[in-house]
């Protein structure tokens, strides 16, 4: 995919699609009403779920309603929110630099990117590092996360996927709300209940589930949100 059409509810913000993921924003704020909510962590078990694709347009969601957006890729082996934005990922800038290169007098501009999406800011992964968990799991990414919050509504993390590398759940402690992203008709339950299992080992829990892919009135693409799992073998 391209970003002309990852972005689907910045190009069709009335379609069931936008609704759903509009559905998504309204009950986050709604599970976090006793708490701050600032940072998003989006994962999947498994590559290919969707995950950057529905944190770019829960980012713009959140963009709609007037807030100032910020995603970070934080998946520093395989990104592509420069992709779905069309911006450069410059081997000199990124992520992975602003962690490596971050102190107090640092001049964010260099590292955050301004999409032509209203209202919403990138920092791409940068040049991938010979070791993400070290970098994401450093003081200095600390730093660099509690410095953002202090100048975004809403910054979405988009991780790695939960299961096979430890990148993710460094970020956890980063994170107000966990979301995870699955496929409908693809997942099988077995890896939604691994993925718990991790979450559990960080001393943190799944906020919600979003189904992609499900098929509705033959629209390819449809999310769905809910604090509850599923019991079916396969998310359906």
């Amino acid at each position: 995919m391209n970003n002309k059409t990852d972005l689907i509810i910045n190009i069709n913000p009335k379609s069931m699609f936008s609704e759903s993921i509009k559905s998504i924003r309204t009950n986050l704020q709604f599970s976090a009403i006793d708490k701050e909510l600032k940072t998003i962590l989006l994962t999947s078990p498994e590559a290919g779920n969707g995950k950057s694709f529905v944190s770019a347009n829960l980012a713009v969601a959140y963009a709609q309603d007037g807030k100032k957006v910020l995603i970070i890729d934080c998946d520093l082996r395989r990104g592509r929110q420069h992709e779905i934005f069309n911006v450069m990922n410059q081997t000199n800038s990124g992520y992975s630099n602003l962690i490596l290169n971050y102190k107090d007098e640092i001049k964010m501009s260099r590292y955050v990117v301004k999409t032509e999406v209203k209202n919403i800011d990138l920092i791409p992964t940068g040049p991938t590092p010979p070791n993400p968990i070290e970098l994401l799991a450093s003081k200095n990414n600390e730093e660099v996360i509690k410095e953002l919050r202090k100048h975004y509504d809403i910054i979405i993390l988009d991780c790695a996927p939960i299961l096979g590398i430890s990148d993710t759940q460094v970020m956890l402690k980063h994170a107000d709300a966990n979301v995870v992203v699955v496929s409908s008709g693809e997942t099988p339950i077995e890896l939604l209940e691994r993925a718990k299992k991790v979450f559990e080992t960080a001393n943190s829990k799944i906020d919600g589930v979003i189904i992609n892919k499900a098929s509705v009135k033959g629209s390819s693409y449809y999310s769905y949100y809910a604090n509850d799992y599923y019991s079916s073998k396969k998310i359906d």
